[in-house]
C-alpha cells in the first residue's frame, strides 16, 4: 500500500476562551486539516469543538503566549504550508486554495498575507512597516492622524498602500499568516519570548534577513473581527513587544530610547483622555518608568 502524502496545508488556530467566533472560524476550514491549540479555555470552546468539529485535532497547552502555542501546532503538522489563523477570523470561499496556488507560483515567498476584511465588508489594513523610533513616534504621538495616507507619517500602517495589488512588504498582520515550511525549516519558528505582540514582526524580519520575501496577496480574503481592547495586560504586552523587538534587532540603546519615547507619549495621552482610558495610559507610563529595558523584559 502506498504511503499517504502529507496535506498541502494544515490550519492552526490558537484558542483561549474563543466563543463565539471559533464556530465560524472552524466552519470556514471544513475540508482543511486543522489543529486547535487550546490555552486552557473554560467558556465552552472545547465542548463546541468536540460536538461540532470532530475532525479537528485539539492540543492542550499551558498559556505561554501566542508564539509558543502556534509553534506547538506547527510541530504537530507535516504539511508544505501552514495557515496560522486567529480564532476570531474566518476564510472566505476558496481562500485557502487561492493562497496555496499563489504560494506555489512564488517559491521565493516565506509568508503570504491575504486581504483582511472587517465584519461589515470594509478593508482592514493589514500591512505594517518594520518599527523604527520615528515610526513609533508617529503612532504614539498621533502624528499619523495628520496625514494617514502618507508614507512619511504613516509608514507603520503602510498608509500609502491601498491593499489592492500583490506587493512585497515588511510585515503582514499576525491575524492570518500563510507560511512555507521550507522557510521555517531554514529560519526557525516564532520566537517564544514574545508573549502576544510583535512576534509576527520579528518573524517577518528574520525571513527577510535570510533572503525570503513576505508578500501581500489580495486574491484571497479573510474576515477578521479584531477591534478587541488592548488595555490592561494586553496593552502592556504590546508595549513589551515593542521593547523586545528593538532590543533584539536594534540593540539595547535603541530599546532604551523607545522606552523613554513611550513614557512621554503615554504621559501626554494620560492628560488628554479622561476616565479609565486616561488612567490606564498613566499606569502604563508608570510601568515603563519603573525599570530599564532589561528589568521590563524580565532579564
Amino acid at each position: 500500500m502506498a504511503e499517504s502524502r502529507p496535506p498541502d496545508v494544515v490550519a492552526i488556530v490558537v484558542t483561549t476562551n474563543a466563543l463565539p467566533w471559533i464556530e465560524p472560524c472552524l466552519e470556514s476550514l471544513v475540508g482543511v486539516p486543522t489543529i486547535v491549540v487550546d490555552n486552557g479555555s473554560t467558556d465552552g470552546t472545547l465542548d463546541l469543538i468536540r460536538d461540532r468539529f470532530a475532525d479537528v485535532r485539539v492540543i492542550h497547552s499551558e498559556n505561554r503566549g501566542m508564539g509558543y502555542a502556534l509553534n506547538q501546532g506547527i510541530r504537530h503538522s507535516e504539511s508544505r504550508y501552514v495557515l496560522l489563523l486567529n480564532s476570531d477570523a474566518w476564510v472566505s470561499g476558496d481562500a485557502v486554495a487561492r493562497l496555496t496556488a499563489f504560494a506555489d507560483r512564488r517559491p521565493e515567498a516565506a509568508m503570504i498575507g491575504p486581504r483582511l476584511l472587517n465584519t461589515d465588508g470594509t478593508l482592514q489594513r493589514s500591512v505594517r512597516g518594520f518599527p523604527s523610533l520615528w515610526r513609533l513616534a508617529t503612532e504614539y504621538f498621533f502624528l499619523r492622524k495628520l496625514a494617514p495616507r502618507s508614507n512619511l507619517l504613516n509608514a507603520f500602517y503602510a498608509g500609502d498602500f491601498d491593499h489592492d495589488e500583490v506587493r512585497e512588504v515588511d510585515v503582514v498582520l499576525g491575524a492570518v499568516m500563510f507560511v512555507r515550511r521550507s522557510a521555517m525549516d531554514q529560519v526557525g519558528l516564532l520566537d517564544e519570548d514574545f508573549f502576544l505582540f510583535s512576534e509576527e514582526t520579528d518573524w517577518c524580519y528574520r525571513f527577510r534577513k535570510r533572503g525570503w520575501q513576505v508578500l501581500f496577496f489580495p486574491g484571497a480574503e479573510v474576515v477578521h473581527v479584531g477591534g478587541t481592547t488592548h488595555m490592561g495586560r494586553m496593552y502592556r504586552e504590546n508595549l513589551r513587544g515593542h521593547l523586545r523587538y528593538f532590543d533584539k534587532h536594534q540593540g539595547r540603546k535603541t530599546a532604551e530610547r523607545a522606552r523613554r519615547l513611550l513614557i512621554v507619549a503615554l504621559r501626554i495621552r494620560a492628560r488628554l483622555f479622561r476616565g479609565e482610558r486616561g488612567r490606564r495610559y498613566g499606569e502604563e507610563a508608570d510601568w515603563l518608568a519603573s525599570g530599564d529595558v532589561a528589568q521590563l523584559l524580565g532579564e
